[in-house]
């Protein structure tokens, strides 16, 4: 097994819980008190990291908010990543995937530069543009597979000439391609009923499920339906239902107070289904 995934199923052990906080972090929308700091995003999302690393498996930084503010945006995404706690799992939401030459570049920006411990990539090019990242057996790889946004009926939902989805294809190709259990899906969790359909046809991926919250999905379907036989392997990414809660913040204190009770919410839903007898013995 790859040594992410068994860093990611430890902390979901010990903390009971599937939490991915997000760090889909807007300049535009963070609490004034971060404005007038020197480094803004970093210390929002350090701000955040403190008040949810009690709760959280994960972290997952969408690279799109910090790639769009060019070399700053870079450092501050860098900076965050630094502040990740070593024992919880670091994901680039970076989508990323092309020809095997830059797919190589691709994966050593991200996994060697960096030193992320997953990335997410799109499948559509084949197994060609994936093998880099694959390649590196201690990491985990996260394939697009069934997404929660509507657009996904365009192509991931569309039938093939055997009647099969196109997304019940790529999730065949991905049991097929990882390597050291090192092979995770992207599922969306507005996706619930096919859900249960995926993880039984997949019962070897990790799987990162995004959509609960501001897109609608539920966690506790999500969780229960996403979890493998050991009740591990699956990540619930919230960004927005976390770490922009409403209100006016005095003090960076208070705005980590806020962030702290929204994350320890969704850990006790989430304990609850993750450690099922221990509910029963209370």
């Amino acid at each position: 097994m790859s040594a992410a995934r068994e860093k990611a199923n430890h902390q979901i052990s010990s903390k009971r819980s599937l939490l991915c906080v997000g760090l889909d972090s807007d300049p535009l929308k963070i609490p004034r008190i971060f404005q007038s700091m020197p480094r803004p995003v970093v210390a929002f999302n350090s701000a955040v990291i403190r008040a949810t690393r009690s709760c959280a498996a994960a972290y997952k930084i969408n690279t799109a908010f910090y790639e769009a503010r060019g070399l700053d945006g870079l450092r501050d995404m860098e900076e965050s990543l630094e502040h990740v706690p070593c024992e919880c799992l670091s994901i680039a939401d970076a989508k990323r995937a092309d020809i095997g030459n830059t797919s190589r570049m691709y994966a050593r920006a991200f996994f060697e530069h960096w030193n992320f411990d997953a990335i997410t990539v799109a499948p559509y090019m084949g197994e060609d543009s994936l093998e880099p990242f694959f390649a590196y057996e201690e990491k985990l790889v996260f394939v697009l597979c069934l997404t929660s946004n509507p657009g996904s009926a365009d192509f991931e939902e569309q039938a093939l000439s055997g009647g099969q989805p196109l997304y019940r294809r790529v999730l065949e190709r991905v049991r097929q391609w990882g390597r050291s259990a090192n092979a995770g899906i992207v599922v969306g969790a507005t996706k619930s009923s096919e859900l249960e359909l995926i993880r039984r046809e997949a019962p070897d991926l990790f799987f990162l499920i995004p959509g609960v919250g501001a897109q609608g999905g539920s966690l506790k379907e999500s969780a229960a339906l996403g979890m493998d036989a050991q009740r591990r392997s699956a990540l619930i990414n919230v960004s927005r239902g976390i770490i922009y809660p409403e209100g006016e913040f005095g003090s960076v204190e208070e705005f980590e107070l806020a962030v702290a009770r929204k994350a320890s919410a969704l850990q006790e839903e989430m304990e609850g289904i993750v450690c099922p007898s221990d509910d029963g013995a209370a």
